[in-house]
Formats: C-alpha cells, structure tokens, sequence
C-alpha cells in the first residue's frame, strides 16, 4: 500500500507542477485577471548593483544605466561593492567622476543580500531597482517598470530577462520562456511566486531588510510582501538582456548555487504563514514541487522498479523513465538523438534540486555567491 501511494502521489506530484499547474494557472488567467494600474511616471529612482570582482563588466553595467531613458535628476546608480578585489571600484568611481548620479558603496565581504541591504538603506529613493552585474537594460525599461508602481497594491515589480542566444543554448532558452509564461499567468491572478535578478524593482516604504542574509531577494521578498498584503507582479515589457550559460554543465552548477538559498525559506515553515489561499497553492505548486522534483523522481524509480513485474502502467512509466535516462545520456555524449539535448538539460536541472538539498541539509546556505563566469 505503501509503495502504490510513493508511485501513485511521486508521478502525481510531477504531472501537476510540470503540467497541471500551469495550465491551470493560465486558465484561471484567462477567467479571472487581476488588472495593475499602471501610471507613466518618474519617481525617485535608486538602481543598486550588487558586484563582488566584476572588472569585465561593471563599467558595460554603469553605461547601460546611463544610458536609460530616464530623467538623471530622477536616477541614482549604486555599485555596492561587495569586498572587490579586482578593478571594480577603480572602473566605478572613474564613470562617477563623469557622472554626478552614479555612486560607489564599499561593502565588507559578507554577501549580496547584505550589500543590497546596506545600498537601500542610503537611498532616500521612492523606488529601489536592482539589477545584476552582467545584465543590459533596454532603453525603456526602468520606464516600464515603475508604471505598476502606480498601482497602490504593488509592492514590488520583476521586469522580464531575455536570454542572448550568442551560444545556442536552446534548452535554457526554451525552459526560460516555459518558466515567463507561468509568471505571467501568477501576476494576472494576484502576485508571481519569485523574480529574477537581472530586473526587479521595489517601492522603497515596501523594502524588507533582511537579518538573515542568507535569504534572496528572488523568491525571498515577493512572499514576504504578499504576506504583508502587498502584490508582488511581472512586466513583460521591462526587458532586461543576459548571456545564458554556455553549457548545461555550467548551468547545473548555477543552478545548485541559486537553489541552495532557495531550500531555507521552502523548508522552515514561513511559507505556511501566507495568508492568501490561492497565493500558497501557487508558492506549493511552482516552488515546493519543483524544487522538489529530484527527490520526486528518485521515489517514483524506487517505486515503479519495486512494482514494475506486477506490469500494467507500473512498467510502461518504468519503462518512460529508463527512456528518458537514456535520452539524457545520449544528450550528455552530443549524439545526434532526437530529443537528447532537451532531455540531458531536464535530468541535469532535476538532479541539481537534489545537490542543492543535500547541500543546504549538510551545511545551510551560504551568504556569499559565486558567478557563472561564462555569463559574463
């Protein structure tokens, strides 16, 4: 009884965070949309770029944000140097010479979160931007950004990250543009269950300075605002630019790191504290499930290997699973499978919610970050 229940709710669980879920959140979308006020306006605008040794990109990051459409008596640019060794600080307070609105925080090493912390808590902006090292701004963005912050519901906004394909990754592509329909479809219905960090911007009275800064802002601050009443939504048209990973061995190793800080909040219980039903079927749906999604499949192998000689639909999705194994194989070895390469980078981003639990279970979290240095 035991071993049907592990098989029947593992491949349930799976079916329903890859593709019930969002079905079902874009159907109820299309049912019952939430508008966002949107208003064309300047507020107080204080984009905060958190970098610890970023030389090959800084000064790209600070020119880009110059560069926006945007009113320079309205916009302060903060690099928070986060312990650089490098020429960081050099190449930043070198454009701030020239540019009165750009502005250099030297931070001890001791993580993003706190430097982002320590950036904010200087500013006396409206608005708090944030925005990644590696990352380019559209013209318009921080423009189409703020409009929702003429909504007086929302707290927080996350614009949209566009993937270069200066590398064919199509697989990271692909699961990006998987991953933007169902955040669009969340924002519709009340608030998105995490950002990114290439794009994201928070009203300045909303912010929620961290103690523990083990925490990120990515899936961190949209349930801690949605807690507090406020709305946490996407803007499509506030277009942020990346270079993907250049390989799927690279991204898994981004992966584990991002999903390591994400494991905290998922396993000590906050996320029950939501208040709003419909917002914590969303965070159990798309967080909790997929995240969990390694140790998932692990159980559902167990299971469907114990129960495969009774035949039936225990064999046939044992018999799916050896398939897509040896689809990700062939993917890993770069045969000219149908299918391989999609199927190497779904096994190698599942297998990395395992390494990331067993890592966060060993040692917890780690403050500091690491950077994928072919995204740069």
């Amino acid at each position: 009884m035991l071993l049907k229940a592990a098989f029947w709710g593992s491949l349930g669980a799976l079916a329903w965070t890859h593709v019930g879920y969002p079905l079902a959140a874009a159907g109820l979308a299309r049912l019952r949309p939430r508008p966002i006020r949107k208003v064309d306006a300047t507020p107080h605008v204080s984009v905060i770029v958190a970098a610890h040794d970023e030389e090959g990109v800084i000064g790209r990051r600070v020119e880009n944000l110059l560069a926006l459409d945007y009113p320079n008596e309205r916009l302060e640019i903060v690099v928070a140097s986060d312990g650089s060794t490098d020429r960081t600080n050099e190449i930043v307070e070198s454009l701030a010479a020239d540019a009165p609105n750009v502005r250099l925080l030297r931070c001890e090493r001791a993580g993003k979160a706190t430097a982002q912390n320590a950036a904010v808590a200087g500013s006396d902006a409206e608005v708090v931007a944030f925005s990644d090292a590696n990352s380019r701004w559209e013209a318009d963005a921080l423009r189409k950004l703020v409009r929702s912050f003429g909504d007086p519901e929302v707290g927080y906004v996350c614009g949209q990250l566009r993937l270069e394909s200066t590398r064919g990754a199509a697989q990271e592509g692909l699961y990006w543009r998987y991953e933007l329909w169902q955040r669009e479809s969340e924002s519709a219905i009340g608030s998105i269950t995490a950002g990114n960090g290439a794009i994201y911007g928070v009203r300045r009275s909303d912010y929620l300075g961290f103690d523990d800064p083990y925490i990120g802002h990515d899936l961190g601050l949209p349930f801690r605002l949605v807690q507090r009443g406020r709305r946490a939504v996407y803007e499509p048209e506030a277009v942020a630019w990346e270079k993907p990973a250049r390989d799927v061995e690279e991204e898994y190793g981004r992966k584990v790191r991002m999903m390591t800080r994400s494991f905290r909040p998922l396993l000590d219980g906050s996320l029950a504290r939501t208040g709003d039903p419909l917002f914590l079927a969303e965070l159990v749906s798309h967080r909790v499930l997929r995240y969990g999604s390694g140790v998932l499949h692990l159980a559902l192998l167990k299971s469907s290997l114990l129960l495969a000689p009774r035949g039936g639909v225990y064999r046939r999705v044992l018999l799916g699973q050896l398939g897509l194994l040896g689809l990700a194989l062939a993917g890993r070895k770069r045969l000219p499978v149908p299918g391989g390469r999609m199927a190497y980078y779904y096994v190698s981003t599942t297998a990395a919610t395992v390494e990331a639990l067993v890592r966060y279970l060993r040692g917890g979290s780690l403050a500091t970050w690491g950077k994928a240095e072919g995204t740069r």
